[in-house]
Parts: C-alpha cells; sequence; structure tokens
C-alpha cells in the first residue's frame, strides 16, 4: 500500500486490501501495489501510459510474465487509485467514497488478471462479477441508477 498524497480522509488501507483480495479470482497468494496519487500523479500515468491528458481514477500495469516465479505469491501488477477524480466522481454520482474506492480496487485487480471491457458483452461480464464481489463486500450496485 503506497500514498503519493497524505493519507488523511482516504480510505484506510484495510478497506483497499479487503477489496482486492475478494477480486482475487484464483486463490493462493497474490501480490499487487495498490497506489493512492494525487491529480497530478494520475495525469502523468495517464498521458505518458495510455496516451490521455487528464488524470482518470483508475490505472492497472499488469506484471510482465517473467515476475512470476514457482512457489511464490503471484505477481499481479500495480493499481493506481487517483484519490481527487475517485472523491469528484462519488460526490458527483452519490456514492460513498470507501464504495468508490473498493469499486475501483476491484475494476483494477480485474483487468489484472485479464478482464476487460472493450466490447459490450466484456463490459457485461465484468459489470456482473464486479457487483457480485461487491455485493459480497457488502457495497451497494456501483452501477445502479442514482435517484
Amino acid at each position: 500500500m503506497q500514498y503519493g498524497l497524505p493519507r488523511a480522509g482516504w480510505p484506510a488501507p484495510a478497506t483497499l486490501h479487503r477489496a482486492a483480495r475478494a477480486a482475487w479470482r484464483e486463490g493462493g497468494a497474490a501480490q499487487v501495489v495498490l497506489r493512492v496519487a494525487d491529480r497530478q500523479e494520475g495525469l502523468r500515468l495517464n498521458r505518458d501510459f495510455r496516451g490521455r491528458d487528464h488524470p482518470t481514477n483508475v490505472l492497472s500495469f499488469p506484471a510482465p510474465p517473467e515476475a512470476k516465479v514457482p512457489e511464490m505469491p503471484v505477481v499481479l501488477g500495480d493499481i493506481v487509485l487517483c484519490a481527487p477524480v475517485l472523491a469528484e466522481e462519488a460526490e458527483a454520482q452519490g456514492k460513498d467514497l470507501r464504495a468508490h474506492f473498493a469499486h475501483m480496487v476491484v475494476h483494477g485487480m480485474l483487468h489484472l488478471q485479464g478482464l476487460d471491457h472493450q466490447l459490450p458483452e466484456e463490459a457485461e461480464a465484468m459489470e456482473s462479477i464486479e457487483r457480485q464481489i461487491l455485493g459480497g463486500l457488502g457495497y451497494p450496485d456501483p452501477y445502479a441508477e442514482i435517484t
């Protein structure tokens, strides 16, 4: 767990670890770096790695295949959560901040495990898995319409 900004006011590491563990679908030990970033870092990473000139809510960086060593925890990669973007989204969407962070950790974990949402059928499958995991953690459906 890494914080690239002051930790006060953001979800606790235990909350984020719990979401990551719930999204790990293969069982056994796994290693993931969770980093909570500020707006500048989120912008730089999104621009440098995705060619998009704005900060985004979550970025996933899968570990290279050679990072997998037999009889060691599976190294999945890194997940970067842009805290200011997540806070703005949670407020705009009427969501609990912890729930939104947990959702983005789950979303990032699924990306690290090879899931994607580029095609409509992929998005539907990924959203269904996210709903199931988050429901199991006691969080509401992140895709439900806010009224």
